[in-house]
């Protein structure tokens, strides 16, 4: 009896010393972001604003899977953040590098120029008169607030934070919107160097936002970082050199329409429209997919964006086809907008085709965890079955065929696969070709680039193409990609 009273007399004093040392190390990391708030001049800062010029990139939009996020330039960008309203409002205008980034993520021509805002749980972009609701972009944006040098120090001083010893200084931990842990680094100098968050990523799951501070100069009564790097899933998305740099400025007054107000995430819509017997396009969105039925089982062509989406034109291709197998899933290219909904095929055992430049990629990518937002894989894994393709794939019955080929020479991606269909003389094609709606003006030279290499690759394969069924866009004749591109 003595020997177990004993123990547990240990143990309830190891309790109290390890919650008076979290406590004492959680009163260690406020002292510490008081000395960083002064040095920093945030005591008093209700709002910041700053401008500068360098380059935004296209997550997930790279030309390989492991290449670089192709880059855009920034001649210039203003960002204002209203801490006291937890509004912020982001002014920019980027322009395509000459010559283009490969990738994808930039078909425009000349400058766009964009206005993105969030005040509380909403946001919207403003490039005209008309806000246009981001109702999806409300959680980021305001994240993007506490990731700020002096957001951080705000943040973490009201988030019960705690700390511990690290490279290049003291981390200080806290949680934000009550579910991001943020992670940053203070200096010997009370300088915040380093933020570290992870945001919910479809393709790579809990994906590492890194923000790199550095070249701190005195801007009035605050001191601020003259080089800002953030990258996102293990690239650098946007680096900016700040030139100036205005502690409070007047509060951001943002006028909240009613549009704004009321929108929601619109729900997904698959709708179907036949191509050919056996042979559907899947609409309704603003990615489609493709359904060819055999005479034993079904393939899809794409399942883009997320599970929401892949989940409905799987259950789709069943509702066309029903009592016949889906054996495959194509994938056309890793783009992270086309790959997104691939986990949820994984998750139904089907096996998908693709690339074989994508298989690793795949594979290491979906070892990820997904905490932030559990998908369908996580919450109920599967080993993934990926046949892997070269330079042509075929899949027949003698009477229905569906032909893969990688296309190259191709701008916009390196791994991407178009289908041909000879029974409808049909062309699956993702990015290269987005027919336009009629009156439409001519496409960018970024984009007239990809469809003079869709028609190259067409030539140089010597299909017979009468329907282009695109996975962005409309069924459209070929006789418009044709006319777009200036050819007979």
């Amino acid at each position: 009896m003595k020997a177990k009273l004993m123990k547990k007399t240990l143990l309830w004093i190891a309790v109290a010393l390890g919650a008076a040392s979290t406590a004492a190390f959680a009163q260690d990391a406020s002292a510490l972001l008081q000395k960083a708030s002064i040095a920093m001049g945030a005591a008093n800062l209700n709002s910041i604003q700053y401008s500068g010029m360098g380059h935004v990139s296209s997550l997930g939009q790279n030309h390989l899977p492991n290449s670089a996020w192709p880059e855009t330039t920034l001649p210039s960008y203003t960002r204002t953040v209203d801490y006291a309203n937890k509004a912020s409002r982001e002014e920019l205008t980027r322009i395509v590098n000459t010559p283009p980034s490969k990738g994808g993520g930039a078909p425009f021509g000349g400058e766009q120029k964009q206005v993105n805002l969030v005040s509380g749980e909403y946001a919207w972009n403003q490039p005209g008169a008309q806000a246009q609701p981001q109702p999806a972009a409300v959680e980021e944006r305001q994240l993007q607030i506490w990731l700020t040098p002096h957001g951080f120090l705000k943040g973490a001083l009201g988030g019960h934070a705690t700390m511990k010893k690290a490279k290049g200084g003291t981390q200080v931990t806290f949680t934000a919107m009550n579910k991001f842990k943020v992670v940053g680094t203070i200096d010997d100098k009370d300088m915040v160097t380093k933020v570290d968050t992870w945001i919910a990523n479809p393709v790579l799951g809990d994906m590492l936002v890194e923000t790199l501070y550095s070249d701190y100069k005195e801007f009035g009564t605050v001191k601020f970082p003259t080089k800002i790097v953030q990258s996102q899933g293990g690239h650098p998305l946007f680096d900016l050199a700040v030139t100036e740099v205005k502690a409070n400025p007047a509060p951001l007054a943002l006028t909240i329409t009613d549009a704004v107000k009321n929108a929601k995430i619109p729900p997904v819509k698959v709708e179907s429209q036949k191509l050919g017997d056996g042979i559907w396009w899947l609409g309704g969105g603003s990615h489609n997919s493709v359904v060819v039925e055999f005479k034993t089982f079904v393939v899809l062509v794409e399942a883009p964006l997320a599970d929401d989406r892949a989940e409905a034109v799987l259950a789709e291709a069943k509702k066309l086809a029903p009592n016949k197998p889906i054996k495959y899933v194509v994938n056309t290219h890793h783009h992270f907008d086309h790959s997104g909904g691939l986990r949820a095929v994984v998750a139904e055992g089907i096996p998908i085709i693709t690339n074989e430049q994508n298989k690793a990629f795949y594979l290491q990518a979906w070892k990820n965890p997904h905490a932030l937002e559990p998908d369908a894989l996580s919450k109920k894994p599967r080993k993934a079955t990926i046949v892997a393709i070269k330079d042509k794939y075929e899949i027949t019955d003698g009477d229905q065929k569906l032909e893969l080929y990688l296309t190259s020479p191709n701008d916009h991606n390196g791994d991407m696969l178009i289908g041909y269909m000879p029974k409808v003389k049909g062309l699956i094609v993702a990015d290269l070709f987005t027919p336009a709606p009629p009156n439409s003006p001519a496409p960018p030279p970024v984009a007239m680039n990809f469809a003079n290499q869709l028609y190259d690759n067409v030539q140089r394969l010597k299909l017979d193409v009468t329907t282009i069924a695109p996975l962005h866009g409309r069924v459209a004749p070929y006789s418009e990609l044709l006319k777009t591109i200036g050819k007979n």
